[in-house]
């Protein structure tokens, strides 16, 4: 095998160790599905409270790195992805990690994330110095890495990692690391990398713009969303710096564990099914009626809808029409966390619609395994979506999707055709609710009218390949693509 064979990544989560969307889920995965093309990855995370310690080999140290002009000793334990032989090295900073959150507590960041996760990047590079490991590439994620990169090619001089290839991966543009100047000295670096094609945005300090200038390699979740960001309507202040890089940015679409999300094998669903075989999604359904307290009633369309309720997610526009949605012959269960004004909103519709929707706000992934598998339309209306995974596991169980075409969305769920009777679901464009109400309108009465086309479309949803291999194969490529560039300009210079 050619270079590049080792791979780090450098990330603030990890599946099943810390997770809060999908950045974790994609750090947890896509090392795996590397290995298994022959790469040495292995990942770096902080040891955050929750995680199961004492099951963990502690390596010997001691280490120290200095973060805003004070020397920072930490250890490192070594722990492998389940399944896997990927190996995790926790960075162990309990002031900094050991902590009710990852991000924060009660709704509100911690004062010091500034501080805390620039000693994550600059903490796992110091420990490939002492692993006497370099990788071939580096891959960070995140505003909360986007120092890895400049701290490649600076405060790295001399060593082995000096101006190593980086891959950084956009997974959300809305959250980039945004500080005052004043916050300069805290990450280590000078004044002279607060200029315009660094670390400066409109006068403050953007992480995120530095990684921008400074990777080898840009990605993000989906080609959509890589199109989209380089727009004044989803760039975040950005659009103008991501379309200087335009040529080294490149949509890679997540996968999904489809190992966890198999509806053939799933230990969480009440009946097993495949697309050979729907039988036990009639079941899946009867099940899930019953759980959540709806009548069981198979002659009813049920829909689903399971994640964070925010604004991102247009479950706002959801809340203004589900009123009137309930008087269409439906039921509806929702699943989901998020803005407590949200939270209410939906909770009273269910006191006032007990027989047609049902609203768990709580976390429950089991629930959720059940609510993809018993319902027969999915909902997702989403602002903006850098990928989604809801729509994939969706269409992995045989339940179509309806989204708005906006990033990962509208490059996984191909619109329903009514003359051929073909689609895996139902796509608008616009987010307001009117054009909501009629393609949740459209997907009710192809259920009544034209339940064949229903079948047809389960079909093709769970025969489309969104395995991590996939992922893995283009991710390959962009590897090769940042050594090769960053190896000839160091020859060549």
């Amino acid at each position: 095998m050619l270079p590049p064979e080792q791979v780090l990544f450098v990330a603030s989560e990890c599946a099943p160790f810390a997770k809060t969307g999908g950045l974790g889920d994609v750090v947890g995965a896509l090392p795996k599905a590397l290995r298994q093309l022959g790469f040495d990855a292995r990942v770096i995370i902080p040891l955050y409270s929750g995680i199961r310690w004492d099951d963990l080999e502690t390596l010997e140290g001691p280490l120290s790195v200095v973060v805003g002009g004070e020397r920072r000793p930490f250890g490192v334990r070594l722990g492998r992805l389940p399944g896997s032989d990927v190996p995790v090295y926790f960075l162990e900073h309990h002031y900094f990690f050991d902590r009710d959150g990852i991000y924060g507590s009660a709704g509100e960041g911690y004062s010091d994330n500034l501080e805390r996760f620039s000693f994550l990047s600059r903490a796992s590079l110091e420990l490939c110095r002492m692993l006497g490991w370099t990788p071939d590439v580096v891959h960070a994620h995140d505003w909360q890495t986007a120092l890895v990169p400049l701290y490649l090619d600076t405060v790295m001089w001399g060593s082995s990692l000096y101006r190593l290839p980086c891959v950084f991966t956009i997974h959300n543009l809305a959250y980039q690391g945004v500080y005052g100047a004043d916050a300069l000295p805290v990450i280590g670096l000078g004044l002279e990398h607060f200029n315009a094609f660094e670390l400066e945005h409109f006068g403050s300090l953007n992480l995120m713009k530095g990684a921008i200038y400074h990777a080898t390699q840009l990605t993000t979740v989906s080609p959509t969303y890589a199109r989209e960001i380089q727009t004044s309507a989803y760039g975040f202040g950005l659009d103008g710096v991501l379309r200087a890089r335009g040529a080294d940015l490149t949509g890679v679409l997540n996968g999904i564990d489809v190992d966890e999300w198999n509806p053939a094998t799933d230990p969480n669903i009440a009946a097993r099914f495949d697309e050979r075989d729907l039988a036990g999604k009639a079941a899946c359904k009867a099940a899930l009626q019953r759980e959540v307290g709806l009548p069981v009633a198979p002659e009813l369309p049920l829909f689903g809808l399971v994640g964070r309720l925010t604004d991102q997610k247009g479950v706002d526009v959801l809340a203004e029409i589900l009123d009137g949605l309930l008087e269409l012959p439906l039921q509806f269960v929702l699943l989901g966390t998020g803005d407590p004004a949200l939270e209410r909103r939906f909770a009273a519709s269910a006191e006032r619609h007990p027989e047609r929707f049902r609203a768990f706000l709580r976390f429950d992934d089991a629930l959720a395994h059940r609510i993809e598998a018993g319902s027969d339309f999915f909902l997702m209306p989403s602002r903006f979506e850098p990928c989604g995974l809801n729509q994939l596991y969706s269409l992995r169980y045989g339940t179509l999707p309806i989204v708005r075409a906006t990033g990962g969305l509208a490059d996984t769920v191909v619109n329903y055709d009514e003359k051929a009777g073909s689609g895996t679901g139902f796509v608008f464009r616009d987010l307001y609710p009117g054009s909501l109400y009629s393609t949740i309108g459209w997907a009710v009465s192809t259920w009544y009218d034209r339940r064949p086309h229903v079948e047809r479309m389960r079909h093709q949803a769970m025969v489309a390949d969104f395995s991590w291999r996939r992922s893995a194969l283009e991710y390959a490529e962009l590897y090769r693509r940042a050594w090769s560039l960053r190896s000839g300009a160091q020859r060549g210079g």
